[in-house]
């Protein structure tokens, strides 16, 4: 019997994804997440160029000009101005995050690993599903807005920077991905769900062009009086 994760990536082009070695988007962040974390110029929007294969992710303020890089094989995320120089570096970003607190604000270093990692991780999912040392398997389905969607409980590995080291994916019946349970580590473990909307086809991958993200009840729903953080991407290319 063929698997919920080998359905997932058949049906959202892992083929095609697995030639690719480059992503460039543009990436438009909003949400009053990042005006309550101190730096609200991290609202708006970014060209943004990652590796398919490696965690790997630049990104440049469309206004401003700002600039961001987060390599993880390195264990670094670097943050320039316009010209080039450096207004903040950070090794070991994962680490300075240690105590703090929903409330606590972030510096502009910590921003721009935060916005990138995650957006690295929207970028190659699900076939990062798929990446060595990754592991998954399927749970209970989810009942919602009268549908039911296969779920899949995925657990990467310590070297991929991701929000928390298990996260749960659900995908309805065309396996695209829908909804995204997690509990993000740099913001004190705080329950999370996204909602994954308005799929599009680009070269043959499937690629989920809105987030919308709202913090999550103890009975797991969502609260969607609020949204803190919408991430929404357009000008997709693979090559």
């Amino acid at each position: 019997m063929t698997s919920l994760l080998e359905h997932v990536l058949d049906a959202n082009g892992a083929a095609r994804f697995a030639s690719v070695s480059t992503i460039t988007a543009t990436v438009e962040y909003g949400g009053t997440f990042w005006d309550l974390k101190g730096h609200p110029s991290f609202a708006g929007s970014a060209v943004v160029e990652a590796r398919a294969h490696e965690q790997w992710i630049r990104q440049t303020d469309v206004v401003g000009g700002r600039q961001m890089i987060f390599d993880r094989s390195l264990n670094r995320i670097m943050v320039m101005d316009r010209n080039g120089e450096v207004i903040e570096e950070l090794h070991d970003p994962r680490r300075t995050f240690g105590g703090y607190t929903q409330r606590s604000p972030w510096t502009e270093g910590q921003m721009a690993y935060f916005r990138c990692y995650t957006t690295w991780h929207y970028l190659v999912e699900p076939f990062v599903f798929a990446f060595p040392g990754t592991t998954s398997g399927e749970i209970d389905e989810h009942a919602e807005h009268g549908e039911h969607w296969r779920g899949l409980c995925v657990t990467f590995p310590e070297d991929l920077d991701s929000h928390n080291q298990t996260q749960l994916y659900y995908f309805d019946d065309a396996y695209h991905l829908r909804r995204t349970d997690l509990q993000p580590e740099v913001n004190d473990y705080s329950p999370t769900t996204q909602y994954v909307e308005d799929q599009v086809e680009v070269d043959g991958i499937t690629v989920p062009t809105k987030r919308r993200v709202h913090t999550r009840r103890l009975d797991r729903s969502p609260d969607t009086r609020r949204t803190p953080l919408t991430v929404d991407l357009r000008d997709i290319q693979f090559s």
